[in-house]
This record gives C-alpha cells, structure tokens and sequence, in this order.
C-alpha cells in the first residue's frame, strides 16, 4: 500500500484588522494663511526677545538694589543700621497689608458676579484640535482672563466647560488654579446649562447676527481654539448642530481690522469687561485690539471720522499693550 504524504500544518488567515482611527488632520493652509502664519512667527519672535531683555534689566535693577542697600549698611552705625532694617520691615509689612486687603476685594467682587454678574463660557472642547504648544497657550490666555476678570470693578462670572482630559490637566498645573473663584466643568456646556439651553449664545465671527448689547440673562460662550485659521467655521457650524444661537461682536461697525476679526479668548473676555464697564463699544475695541490688527478707523459715518482718528491716537499706548507674560506650563 503506497504511503500517503504528510499532512501539511493548516494555515488560517488572521483576521482582518480594524480600521486605523485617523485623527482628522487640519486643512492645508493657503497662501495668505502662510504670510498670516509667517507675520505671527516674526512677531512671537521678536516678543520673547524682548520679554529675554526685560527679564535681563530686571535682574539689573535687582543687583543694583542690593548693592546699594548692602553699601548703605555698610557705611551705617549700628543704631543707623537698626533703624533702616526696622524702616524696611515697616514698609514690607504696609505693602503685605495693601496686598491683603486688594485680595480680599477682589475675592468680593468676584463672589457678587457668581451671585448677579454676566455669565461668560469659555468652551475648551477643542483640545483634540490643538497641538501641546496651543494648549499651553490657552492655558496662558485663560490665566490672563482670570487676572483681568479679578481686577475688574465689574467682573464677569467665568465658566470653563470641557476641562476634563489634557485641558484639564494643564489647567491644574497652574499655581492657584484650584482655588479660583470660577466653574469649572468637565462636562459640555449644554451639559452643564441644560436647564438655560435657550440663553445660550455662542460669540464667532461667522455669524450674521451682531451683538448690540449685552444682555445679563444671556450666557455668552467663548470657543477655546488656538491657530482658528486651520478651522475655518468650526464654532459656527458647532453652534448650528446644536440648536445655540449665534452673534458676533461690532467691531466692523468701529473698526478696520487688518486681517479676520478673529480674536484671542482674552482679548474676547476683556472687550466684554470693557463694555460693561463702560457701556460702549467703540471705546472696548480701541482699549483691547492691538495697533498691529487694525487699520484706520472705519469711516461708517462722515462726521465721526475725525472723532475715530483722534481716538486712535489717543488710546496708542492701550492698544499697544500685550498680554500678561505668565511662565510656561510645560
């Protein structure tokens, strides 16, 4: 009987395999996005350097300091010696007092807006959209709402929704974060507001409808996206799928702005404090909008056209000012 060939091992095909979960990539930047992107480069550039300079004129100043307070000990007697040391305590005790005293205003002021003050969401559900480097950046941007909210003689009641995942963690990092008098929630703000879904209104320059005023029933929700010219429409078309109004502030009203009218979360926060404080929009958006995003005055009315101009150089030195520097998150 001839001998049978040897059984050949089976094989099986391995299963096939799931689809790779591709994150969605930003769409390519055009060419004036580039030049945007380019001028943004230059300019961040040329602030570290001189933020490098400040930081090094300040270390200056704090040796200079010190040497003439150690020369005038050194050429002291002693009971000279105990009476400008006791004369410098005296004065670091009066200015610990002043700081005491601001903080314990502020922290009223800011518990009178969670009672009665104008809601302001910032909506940090972008995180998954940002690089590590935006997400550090908003974190420094929402420090600088914070900062200016609390110094406000009429603040807002901030809400930051969406801080959960890497935006939380972030956040968290910052010294103080925990004790800040602000909400913070990890779930979506139509999560979080259910109950006021029909105050909620969603501020993107991509809406039709334009702020006159603002109303404190209203609950005004800021997006929390850095580098928004990769995503274009994105808090507007997020707005519309959920059923929110939508409404952007005046500024072509009052302004030429040199490029979109897309603004950073602090500068939105502040324009909102300065109009509450003041009840005018004209006077916001000069106060806030550096000189670098806005061209001449928009002459909407003829007669107001020097009244424009005059207030561009008057407010120069507002306009010119930046952001507080806050130190890396990282």
């Amino acid at each position: 009987m001839a001998a049978l060939p040897p059984a050949q091992p089976t094989t099986l095909a391995p299963p096939p395999s799931a689809p790779e979960h591709h994150q969605q990539q930003p769409p390519p930047l055009s060419k004036n996005a580039q030049k945007r992107l380019l001028k943004q480069q230059r300019f961040e550039a040329k602030k570290a350097e001189k933020k490098a300079q400040l930081k090094e004129h300040k270390k200056r100043e704090a040796e200079r300091r010190r040497a003439e307070w150690q020369e005038a000990l050194d050429g002291a007697t002693e009971e000279e010696r105990s009476r400008l040391i006791e004369s410098r305590r005296e004065l670091r005790r009066e200015r610990m007092e002043q700081r005491s005293e601001e903080r314990g205003r502020k922290l009223r002021r800011l518990e009178g807006a969670r009672e009665c003050g104008q809601k302001v969401v910032i909506d940090l559900e972008f995180a998954h959209l940002m690089s590590a480097n935006e997400i550090n950046s908003l974190c420094q941007q929402i420090m600088y709402c914070y900062a200016v909210n609390g110094r406000c003689t009429c603040p807002c009641h901030l809400w930051l929704t969406g801080c959960g995942g890497e935006m939380g963690s972030q956040l968290r990092r910052i010294p103080g974060f925990d004790k800040w008098i602000v909400e913070k929630e990890d779930r979506s703000y139509v999560e979080a507001l259910q109950d006021q879904k029909e105050n909620l209104v969603y501020l993107t320059a991509d809406s039709e409808n334009v702020l006159d005023v603002l109303d404190e029933k209203r609950i005004y929700i800021i997006g929390g996206l850095v580098d928004r010219n990769r995503w274009k429409g994105l808090t507007m078309k997020k707005a519309e799928e959920q059923g929110i109004q939508t409404a952007k502030l005046p500024i072509g009203n009052y302004l030429k702005m040199s490029s979109s009218q897309v603004l950073t979360v602090n500068q939105v926060v502040e324009i909102i404090l300065k109009f509450l404080e003041t009840k005018d929009w004209k006077e916001s958006f000069f106060h806030v909008i550096p000189q670098r995003k806005r061209c001449e005055a928009d002459s909407v009315e003829s007669q107001g056209a020097a009244e424009e101009e005059e207030n561009v150089e008057d407010n120069q030195s507002e306009s010119n000012k930046e952001c507080v520097e806050v130190p890396p998150l990282n």
